[in-house]
Parts: C-alpha cells; sequence; structure tokens
C-alpha cells in the first residue's frame, strides 16, 4: 500500500463522518487507538521474550551429540568351542605342500568342439 496524502485522509474522514456519525466517531477512534497499543504491546514483548530466549539459552537446552550407548558382553565359558581339537599336535615345521590348496584338471576337449584354433 502506497502512501496516504492529505486528499485521502480527507476523504476517509468525511466517509466515516457519514457512516458512523458525529457522536460514534470519537468512540471508535478511541477503541481503535486502543487496539494498536495492546497490539504493539504485545508483539514488542513476544519480541523481547524471543530475543532474551535466545541470547541467554543454558547449555544442556542447546542441542550437542548424542550419547552413545555402550554394551558390555561377557562370554560364557561353557559356551565356548576350542578353537583346536585336544588331540591334535603339531611338530616342526609344516611342509609348504601341505599349505598349497591342490592343483584343478584342466577341462576336458568337447569333442563336437570343431574350430581349429
Amino acid at each position: 500500500m502506497g502512501n496516504l496524502g492529505p486528499g485521502e485522509i480527507l476523504v476517509i474522514l468525511l466517509v466515516a463522518l457519514i457512516v458512523f456519525g458525529p457522536r460514534k466517531l470519537p468512540e471508535l477512534g478511541k477503541s481503535l487507538g486502543a487496539g494498536l497499543r495492546e497490539f504493539r504491546r504485545t508483539t514488542q514483548g513476544l519480541k523481547d521474550e524471543l530475543d532474551v530466549g535466545l541470547s541467554s539459552a543454558p547449555p544442556a537446552a542447546r542441542p550437542g551429540p548424542a550419547p552413545v550407548q555402550t554394551i558390555h558382553v561377557t562370554p560364557d565359558p561353557a559356551t565356548l568351542a576350542p578353537t583346536v581339537a585336544p588331540d591334535v599336535t603339531l611338530q616342526g615345521p609344516v611342509p609348504a605342500a601341505a599349505l598349497t590348496p591342490p592343483a584343478r584338471p584342466a577341462p576336458a576337449a568337447d569333442p563336437e568342439d570343431t574350430r581349429q584354433g
């Protein structure tokens, strides 16, 4: 909305005087002023409260990293399986042939393969 000049204000006052009459016009102006004052007071109070609340928030109210939950489990010795059989004993070095996997046989030639190559 643009600025109201003196001509527009005069027209608005004349229309209000005609519609409401000379006796009701001062009452309406008074109640309108009181309503605007109350509105300003309320909005200023809310703004001040918000400014104070944001500037002096306690550290506990500020969000931070979430706490980490740690679960400690104690294993039951009766349920643990032995990793090596008790009757196996190793004596001396292990030969390298025992550590390498067995070789795979080459695939058999397909008798229907007619390609020459």
